[in-house]
């Protein structure tokens, strides 16, 4: 069956980085746009980044352009969100997802198809 697990979150304290890595399996990673979201305590949870399968267009929410940097490997069935900069309000935790949704990539969660269990990032002040 299809499988993402997150791994790469942590403590860390304001202005620090982290790097999360999303390894997917059970499917053809690189027909697949992914995804990361994240949901802090008593919120929605809401995109933060997505990239297409080739990884050619990119979407960074506006609360993370310039700090973040998403990117995936499709030999090793892995995407990445490097975090840099990290403040208290990136606080929560970190979900990686698939979608086929062609050519493009969707901000839209409900368009994705394949969800990990999510990682906790936590950033001190």
């Amino acid at each position: 069956q299809v499988q993402l697990v997150e791994s790469g979150g942590g403590l860390v304290q304001a202005g620090g980085s982290l790097r999360l890595s999303c390894a997917a399996s059970g499917l053809t990673f690189s027909r697949y746009a992914m995804g990361w979201f994240r949901q802090a305590p008593g919120k929605e949870r809401d995109v933060v980044a997505a990239i297409t399968w080739s990884g050619a267009s990119i979407y960074y929410a506006d609360s993370v352009k310039g700090r973040f940097t998403i990117s995936r490997d499709n030999a090793k069935n892995t995407v990445y969100l490097q975090m840099n900069s990290l403040k208290p309000e990136d606080t929560a935790v970190y979900y990686c997802a698939a979608t086929r949704v062609g050519l493009g990539f969707t901000v839209n969660q409900n368009e994705y198809d394949y969800w990990g269990q999510g990682t906790q990032v936590t950033v001190s002040s």
